[in-house]
């Protein structure tokens, strides 16, 4: 396997993963039967598994394009040294930006997910030039 569909790969489980923060929470604050079921009027979840929940839909959203890049890169045969540090910029990344996002940090997730953006675009770049 490149490096490119490893970290593909690792990418994929993080947004695995990522919903299991605010299911707890909403296990622990509105009880197991209200969180498998649809309650009319839920309480509040805490700040942090807010943020976990839009950390989640955030990853989902960025793991398509990143996906297509890198498989792009790998059928095109257009994988090298470049867009394997790219998907590295981007995994890791992604990882301290659902680490500060989760924690309320507002200036690092800014920067963590312009990171990850710019991973993708050394990707990009190495396909289109």
């Amino acid at each position: 396997m490149t490096t490119d569909l490893l970290y593909l790969t690792l990418s994929a489980g993080l947004c695995a993963i990522l919903w299991i923060p605010y299911i707890l929470s909403r296990i622990q604050t509105w009880g197991l039967v209200e969180a498998v079921g649809y309650p009319a009027n839920p309480p509040e979840l805490p700040a942090w598994a807010r943020r976990a929940t839009r950390v989640h839909a955030n990853m989902v959203e960025n793991l398509a394009p990143f996906a297509a890049l890198v498989l792009v890169a790998q059928a095109a045969g257009l994988a090298n040294e470049m867009t394997a540090l790219g998907a590295a910029i981007f995994f890791w990344a992604r990882v301290v930006h659902a680490v500060v996002f989760t924690f309320g940090i507002p200036w690092l997730r800014t920067l963590a997910f312009a990171v990850a953006w710019v991973g993708m675009v050394i990707i990009f770049l190495e396909i289109a030039v």
